[in-house]
């Protein structure tokens, strides 16, 4: 690969890195090509982006990003065979993707690490934690349902109370008459 050729990735993977609003970088060694075809396939059905570059220039490409690095880089993060996955709406999708690849039978591709909204996960343990987080919109309806709840619960007790109150009345007009 030529200089220029090398400063070309550095430039997509800058752009890439900063408009993604988190990425996963995962062990891929020992794949075959079919497993990687099969891997990627199923990425880009999720609408998530898989691509395979050295290390010097993942690390070149993270070093010209506002946030801070260097967890990733004192880590082993950066060092075999190294795929990105760059993730689209949801953060926690690439980590769902890849605990269902496993869970297939698949000891590979493995999570060396991620970096959502420039926290860092350092290690395969983090899998499951990652897979959990919420996405912004989830995180919006969650609390759009909380702020509802006690207007709900004020328009329902109203609601129920004055149809006691009425029965109440009319009981109260029913033992008048008959009396």
């Amino acid at each position: 690969m030529t200089r220029e050729e090398k400063a070309v990735v550095i430039e997509e993977l800058k752009g890439k890195f900063s408009e993604a609003t988190g990425f996963y970088i995962t062990d891929a060694g020992g794949m075959t090509v079919e497993g990687i075809n099969q891997f990627r396939r199923l990425c880009f059905e999720k609408g998530i982006e898989y691509r395979v570059a050295k290390n010097s220039l993942i690390k070149k490409a993270l070093e010209q990003q506002d946030a801070d690095y260097t967890t990733l880089f004192e880590s082993d993060m950066l060092k075999g065979f190294s795929g990105i996955m760059f993730a689209g709406e949801s953060v926690s999708e690439p980590a769902k993707l890849l605990k269902k690849f496993q869970k297939d039978g698949n000891e590979k591709p493995a999570l060396k690490g991620a970096s959502v909204d420039a926290a860092i996960y350092v290690g395969a343990d983090q899998l499951e934690a990652l897979s959990k987080i919420k996405s912004k919109e989830e995180m919006i309806a969650e609390l759009v349902g909380l702020l509802q709840s006690p207007g709900r619960n004020l328009v329902s007790a109203l609601q129920s109370g004055g149809s006691k109150l009425a029965s109440v009345l009319k009981t109260l007009s029913d033992k008048e008459e008959a009396a």
